[in-house]
């Protein structure tokens, strides 16, 4: 048990009077040490739970006293007898006026002999978490033996700790918590909440959730511990990422408020043990993986009985109704694979550098909400029948093809929906139609929607003349001057048909 004034106060041999009643509530706090100086300004030289040991009265009283308890001295002794007979009055009225607790100590006491017995309490209370903290780290290694590793190991910790512990998973849900019901709804929110920018990042860090603060992180950090918990009565969690950069498996969120260094430690012996939990899951879904991809490439040969038979005892029954098929890519691949891992009923594959799912035309996966999270781009087909995962998968792939950063998921749908001159919105398309108009406006920069407007109205003069507010003539002569600069005779459909697919694609590329 730590060193507190109550204890000092209780030592008979010591013989110390308390002159400020009114501070009881402040005698059980812990003391660090015990130190004696009598220089005007010792706070330099003090730390927070100190206690301080002064035999002369110093010179403005007030001041004084109120840098020791803006400091956090957690108390104050006057040695009689040694400059002056007595504790000064004011020195009194001082301290009990601003709650510090302040006592005498008779000349036949040495300063000594406070610091050591507090010092030895120290000692003793150190040792004594040690072995705790020993004793902790055995119960959770042994824990760790059991069937659910994992599971085991958190709820020991909880145990030991005396604090809640959960864990998010990689997909940004809570995934577990111990000892069971112990988070309440605002305390989950705040672990998820806090926990969703640490998984965005994708790299090993740490932060807090809870104490009416945000998610403050650092990177490649221990556990950030904080000792205080929030205004409304709900727990101050610390949160670490665990697994390796790029591929997290969750975030381990520990009640802090309180912990002591013994305590702090066996979290962190902890973080590593769920960190190796988890990444000795690795081998089996190395196995897992390639399972699927060979599911989807039987799928793929048509070979549907064979696919059946190979995915259902392991990985479930694969989708029976009409499915959409979705073609990812990006760097984040395997971390996404990981938290579709998680959502059951829901097949997917690699396939090369790809990332394939089937996603049940009735039950959207919310696989914009997962490339989002994991900066992927893809593209994902109509609906249809398994029977055709070969049309399905060229729709995806030429969806993929039109995905941006602003669009990074695109349908087919909406691309089929904007026909056949919805495909050139490609830079390929946009490239070689630049090049293609370029002799054009560089012979007029107004030529190109001139001619824009003549296609427009099917080539009638005319019309497309008074909407130019040019002689038909005129126009006759221009859509000539284009067919000499650009070879060709534009009476004819095909000729006709190529520039003003070239004139829409330049125009998109210009937008």
């Amino acid at each position: 048990m730590p060193a507190t004034i109550a204890q000092l106060l209780a030592r008979p041999d010591l013989g110390l009077r308390l002159l400020t009643p009114n501070v009881s509530a402040a005698l059980d706090a812990r003391i660090h040490w015990a130190h004696s100086s009598d220089i005007d300004d010792p706070t330099p030289f003090l730390a927070p739970g100190q206690v301080l040991l002064i035999t002369r009265e110093p010179g403005e009283v007030e001041s004084y006293v109120s840098r020791l308890v803006e400091h956090g001295i957690a108390g104050l002794g006057f040695g009689t007898e040694v400059v002056r007979a007595g504790t000064p009055d004011a020195l009194v009225e001082a301290c009990t006026r601003l709650g510090l607790p302040l006592f005498e100590v008779p000349y036949r006491t040495p300063f000594i002999a406070i610091a050591r017995f507090v010092a030895d309490r120290v000692a003793a209370d150190t040792y004594a978490r040690n072995t705790w903290a020993l004793r902790a780290s055995r119960a959770i290694s042994l824990a760790a033996l059991r069937p659910d590793a994992l599971g085991a190991v958190l709820s020991e910790l909880a145990r030991q700790i005396e604090r809640p512990v959960a864990l998010v998973g990689a997909d940004g849900e809570l995934d577990r918590a111990y000892p069971a019901g112990a988070l309440t709804a605002v305390e989950r929110d705040a672990i998820t909440a806090a926990a969703e920018p640490l998984l965005r990042a994708r790299r090993r860090a740490a932060g807090t959730a809870g104490g009416g603060r945000g998610g403050g992180a650092g990177a490649d950090g221990g556990a950030d511990v904080d000792g205080g918990g929030s205004a409304d009565g709900s727990e101050t969690f610390a949160l670490q990422t665990l697994g390796a950069a790029g591929r997290l498996r969750g975030v381990l969120a520990v009640g802090s408020a309180g912990l002591d260094q013994a305590a702090q430690q066996v979290v962190t012996g902890v973080v590593a043990l769920a960190g190796l939990a988890l990444e000795q899951s690795r081998a089996t879904d190395a196995a897992r993986a390639r399972l699927r991809t060979a599911v989807w490439r039987a799928l793929l040969a048509g070979d549907r009985a064979l696919a059946e038979t190979v995915a259902e005892p392991v990985l479930g029954a694969l989708p029976s109704g009409p499915v959409r098929v979705a073609v990812l890519g990006g760097t984040a691949i395997a971390a996404a694979a990981d938290v579709l891992e998680t959502r059951p009923g829901l097949f997917f594959a690699r396939d090369g550098h790809d990332l394939v799912v089937l996603e049940d035309d009735a039950a959207p996966s919310g696989l914009p909400e997962l490339a989002a999270r994991f900066d992927l781009r893809g593209g994902i087909s109509a609906a249809g029948p398994l029977t055709e995962l070969s049309s399905a998968l060229a729709q995806a792939s030429a969806a993929r093809e039109r995905a941006d950063a602003d669009r990074p998921l695109r349908g087919f749908d909406d691309i089929a929906g904007g026909g056949m001159l919805a495909l050139l919105d490609t830079p390929d398309a946009r490239a070689v139609a630049t090049a293609a108009i370029a002799p054009l406006a560089d012979a007029d920069q107004d030529l190109p929607s001139a001619l824009r407007v003549w296609l427009d109205h099917n080539g009638v003069y005319d019309v497309a003349a008074r909407e130019l507010g040019m002689h038909r003539h005129t126009l006759r002569t221009r859509v000539a001057e284009a067919e000499r600069i650009l070879g060709v005779d534009l009476g004819s459909f095909a000729a006709r048909a190529d520039l003003y697919a070239a004139l829409r694609a330049a125009t998109r590329s210009r937008d």
